[in-house]
C-alpha cells in the first residue's frame, strides 16, 4: 500500500472519528463544572470496574485456583513415580521361561472367559475381546505384565455399554511357543 493511500486513509479515518465525537465535545462543553465532575467520576467508576473484570478479577481467580491444581499435579507426579518404579522393577525381573509365560498368558486369558480369545504368533500374542469389562481388562492387563512380562504393543480398542472390543498385540519379550 502506497504512502499517499495510507494518508488518505489515516485521514478517513480521524475525519469520521471527529464527526462522531463532534456531538460529545459540544455536550461537554455546554455541561455545568458540576455535571463534568459527575460524569468523569461516572467515567473513572466504569475505567475501574473493566480493569477489576479483565485484568485483576482472572489473576485472583488464578492465585485461588493455584493450590487445589497444585495438589492435583502433585497426585498425577506421585502417580507417575509409583508406575515409572514398577517398570523398573518388572524389567529387573529375570525372564520368565517360554512355557511359564505362555501358561501364564493363556491362565490370565481364560480368566475372562469366552469373550476373549488368544492366539500365539512367534513373539506376539494376540487378544481379541468382545465386551470385556474395563476391571477384567485392567486385571487381566496386571497379570499378564507381571507373571508372563509380556508387553502390550499395539491396543484397537472401542469402549460401548457392554464393555471393551477390539484386539491387543502383546510382545512376549523371546517367547517362542
Amino acid at each position: 500500500m502506497s504512502d499517499m493511500t495510507q494518508v488518505k486513509q489515516t485521514s478517513g479515518l480521524a475525519r469520521r472519528w471527529r464527526e462522531l465525537t463532534e456531538p460529545a465535545r459540544a455536550q461537554w462543553q455546554v455541561m455545568a463544572p458540576r455535571e463534568r465532575w459527575t460524569a468523569q467520576l461516572g467515567l473513572a467508576a466504569l475505567a475501574l470496574f473493566i480493569g477489576w473484570w479483565l485484568l485483576l478479577a482472572p489473576a485472583l481467580r488464578t492465585l485461588n485456583q493455584a493450590p487445589a491444581k497444585r495438589t492435583q499435579l502433585e497426585a498425577q507426579l506421585q502417580e507417575m513415580r509409583a508406575l515409572a518404579l514398577e517398570a523398573r522393577e518388572l524389567r529387573a525381573l529375570p525372564p520368565v521361561p517360554a512355557a511359564q509365560a505362555l501358561a501364564a498368558l493363556q491362565a490370565a486369558s481364560d480368566h475372562l472367559g469366552g469373550n476373549a480369545r488368544l492366539s500365539i504368533t512367534g513373539e506376539r500374542a494376540t487378544l481379541s475381546l468382545n465386551g470385556v469389562t474395563p476391571e477384567a481388562l485392567q486385571a487381566w492387563m496386571a497379570e499378564v505384565r507381571s507373571a508372563a512380562r509380556a508387553r502390550p504393543v499395539e491396543a484397537q480398542l472401542q469402549r460401548s455399554n457392554k464393555g471393551f472390543t477390539g484386539s491387543i498385540v502383546l510382545a512376549l519379550g523371546g517367547v517362542n511357543p
